[in-house]
């Protein structure tokens, strides 16, 4: 290859339909910030693509959508992961660094109904015993502190897979991300979106986290190009309290991040699996300072008791 030779960015993603949406996404950004270098998608199965059945917390704590993704690039099969940033895990990964994120998407959960539910039905309409389907720790304790009267079902399979269950018949309602539903053009499923004291969002939820190689310059060079530093700043934090209460992905911790002109402003909460504690805090910094940020709220949900209820979703 010459130095005049463009080099291909080959992109490494799961194969459900949602993944290879962000993938193209991302390959679209890509072509803009770098449009002579040709990009290639390569399909990866994850642990938790292949195994529907189980709940998602006893395949494993750490990087069920993402082990097998982040190997390929760091065996050098791929250069560039594409995962839900919720998904990935803040644990340091030999060889590879989180390069770039680009401007989030929709953050919050919503409320989603039968396709024949009556007009205007909602979350404060739902009967006594309404059947909640959903797989998140974190969805499933809120769900439970709001509405100890309903009953929480699992679920698992793509957004079609659940919304086809919950037209059947199994569900009364099912949670799932506003981002997912817009990025699949299926933003008229959401019945309600659910916010903040109801339901906080999870540390990431409706950003993408672009991984590379560490040793990879020129490919981080590009990504740096396609990455928002607001969105960056707001994630960092999130991340940065999620390492220090080493709550994991499938934790019962949910986070509001907003952002006013260079003020970052970090809220988060922690429960018990059941629902029934629930602690919050929140502080105020720089949006330079957003790691730091993270800590500090981490440290004040420690002081509150974070940690008990914390291994208590653990064990």
């Amino acid at each position: 290859m010459t130095e005049t030779t463009p080099r291909t960015i080959r992109i490494a993603t799961r194969s459900s339909r949602l993944a290879l949406w962000q993938a193209e996404h991302v390959s679209a950004l890509l072509k803009i910030a770098a449009p002579e270098v040709p990009v290639e998608i390569i399909h990866v199965s994850t642990l938790g693509d292949r195994d529907l059945t189980e709940p998602l917390r006893a395949l494993g704590a750490f990087g069920v959508f993402t082990r097998e993704v982040q190997k390929v690039v760091q065996e050098g099969r791929a250069d560039l992961a594409v995962h839900s940033l919720k998904d990935l895990p803040t644990d340091y990964v030999e060889g590879l660094c989180l390069a770039a994120v680009p401007t989030r998407g929709p953050v919050f959960d919503t409320l989603v109904l039968p396709a024949n539910a009556a007009p205007g039905a909602n979350w404060e309409s739902l009967p006594l015993a309404a059947r909640i389907g959903t797989g998140s720790p974190r969805r499933q304790a809120q769900v439970r502190h709001a509405r100890p009267d309903v009953e929480l079902l699992e679920i698992r399979g793509n957004v079609e897979t659940r919304l086809r269950k919950l037209d059947a018949g199994e569900y009364d309602a099912i949670i799932l991300a506003v981002a997912g539903l817009e990025r699949l053009g299926l933003e008229g499923r959401v019945t309600q979106p659910l916010t903040p004291p109801i339901m906080f969002p999870a540390v990431g939820q409706g950003a993408l986290g672009l991984e590379c190689r560490t040793d990879n310059a020129w490919l981080r060079e590009i990504l740096l190009r396609i990455s928002h530093p607001e969105t960056l700043a707001a994630v960092t934090a999130e991340r940065a309290l999620m390492a220090e209460l080493r709550a994991g992905c499938h934790a019962p911790l949910g986070v509001s991040t907003t952002i006013e002109g260079t003020s970052l402003r970090l809220e988060a909460v922690v429960l018990s699996p059941d629902g029934r504690a629930r602690i919050t805090a929140h502080a105020t910094a720089a949006v330079t300072q957003a790691a730091a940020l993270g800590r500090t709220v981490a440290e004040l949900l420690k002081a509150e008791g974070a940690d008990t209820l914390i291994n208590a979703a653990k064990a």
